[in-house]
């Protein structure tokens, strides 16, 4: 029972990282052309900052849900005196995961600061490079995340 609830809590955070990203990258970015710049940076300097304090908790969920079940996978293996041989989907899960963390760290403690001095400064231009900059890394996150799910359904799938 407790390996289901973590399994859905890693799963509805995924979907919450994931479905945020494709949101932000291909609704809320294009329809942004019908502000002015100043109104749009600000705009997304507020929409990101809450965006990111949701991922944020999403990402430690998805972290310590992941960790748990995945030791107690191993756990379970060993009090059977079974090896524990993690399948090679579990390893892109893992590899995947953890670097998605790592380039969120990035966007979040970089990239967005770079926004947000830029707009403290009134600096159009840089901020709208680091925007540029944030949307790149985030567009890189989102791929890793679809090609996780696709790599972990495929797996899942040859069972």
């Amino acid at each position: 029972m407790l390996y289901a609830i973590l399994k859905s809590i890693h799963l509805l955070a995924l979907i919450v990282w994931i479905g945020g990203m494709f949101f932000t990258l291909f609704c809320l970015r294009p329809s942004l052309t019908v502000l002015e710049g100043a109104m749009r940076l600000r705009l997304m300097q507020e929409v990101l900052r809450r965006f990111f304090g949701v991922v944020s908790v999403a990402a430690v969920l998805v972290l310590l849900s992941g960790a748990w079940m995945l030791t107690s996978a191993a756990r379970s293996a060993s009090n059977a005196s079974i090896g524990f041989n993690m399948p090679l989907d579990w390893h892109v899960m893992v590899i995947g995961g953890v670097l998605m963390i790592l380039v969120f760290g990035h966007i979040r403690f970089v990239l967005f600061r770079r926004l947000q001095l830029a707009l403290k400064a009134k600096d159009g231009p840089a901020g709208a490079m680091a925007l540029g900059r944030i949307r790149a890394w985030v567009m890189l996150n989102f791929v890793i995340g679809v090609l996780i799910v696709v790599v972990m359904r495929l797996g899942s799938a040859a069972l």
